[in-house]
């Protein structure tokens, strides 16, 4: 029997596995993208929050529907066409009552329009925009001190949840997509950032570590990894990309 591991992009088997190991790598990966579920969606609605209130205050409530807002027409267009339609997809009581009372204008404001937005609507829409002030200030309301730095991340984030949604595995993934690892931030990082390989999933990880922490009170995502970890000891975390130590890390501390 043969454990097939995707090592560095190339297949490796590992000779002499067992049947039950398989299953155990399964069982693990699963409760893995639990955890990266719940620490991406506490994210997600944050930032949809977020950027309702920081862009809105600069820009008025219904900024996303103004071309002038944003840099790219082709892209201003394309997003307002997504937002339409997961608009028209929506079940919630707030947008049905919306359009209950109000026929005008086309779509409702901001903190109900971004409430049903996806994530990849959102992170598309955050990159496109000019208002470069409103882009800063959600920024740094993730304790990050360059938009840049968002903008990756949020593509990042987004390639992972649709990993999740298609049940494709994650925990020894090789990303196409590599989140900006910046060398110092202002919240709790890691001191070794310049030797994370940004491929791995252990650089997504942190990224979701550090945002958790700027969105909830009470932050599980650190706990319930290293728990998990715990339990799993047989589990290869060099394939995710954790370096020696990681776990000293301030980023990791509880």
């Amino acid at each position: 029997c043969y454990l097939k591991c995707y090592e560095e992009g190339e297949h490796l088997y590992r000779e002499g596995t067992l049947f039950e190991d398989g299953l155990m790598l399964y069982a693990f990966d699963n409760e893995l993208k639990t955890i990266i579920f719940k620490a991406i969606q506490n994210v997600e609605i944050a930032l949809r929050t977020r950027m309702a209130h920081y862009i809105s205050m600069e820009q008025g409530a219904f900024w996303f529907m103004q071309e002038e807002c944003f840099g790219n027409k082709a892209n201003f267009y394309d997003n307002l066409e997504r937002l339409k339609q997961e608009l028209q997809r929506s079940h919630e009581d707030f947008i049905v009552e919306h359009w209950r009372k109000y026929d005008s204008p086309e779509m409702p404001p901001s903190w109900k329009t971004m409430e049903v937005a996806s994530m990849g609507t959102l992170s598309k829409m955050y990159e496109s925009l000019n208002t470069t002030n409103a882009k800063k200030d959600v920024a740094k309301s993730f304790s990050l001190p360059q938009y840049k730095f968002l903008e990756s991340w949020n593509r990042s984030m987004t390639v992972l949840r649709n990993c999740l949604a298609h049940h494709a595995r994650v925990w020894n993934r090789r990303f196409t997509l590599k989140p900006m690892l910046p060398q110092r931030l202002p919240g709790k990082w890691i001191t070794n950032a310049s030797q994370v390989k940004p491929h791995k999933l252990y650089a997504q990880l942190c990224v979701l570590a550090y945002m958790e922490h700027t969105v909830v009170s009470r932050c599980d995502f650190n706990t319930e990894l290293k728990s998990l970890l715990a339990r799993y000891p047989m589990v290869d975390v060099h394939a995710m990309g954790f370096p020696k130590g990681w776990e000293h890390e301030e980023l990791w501390r509880d």
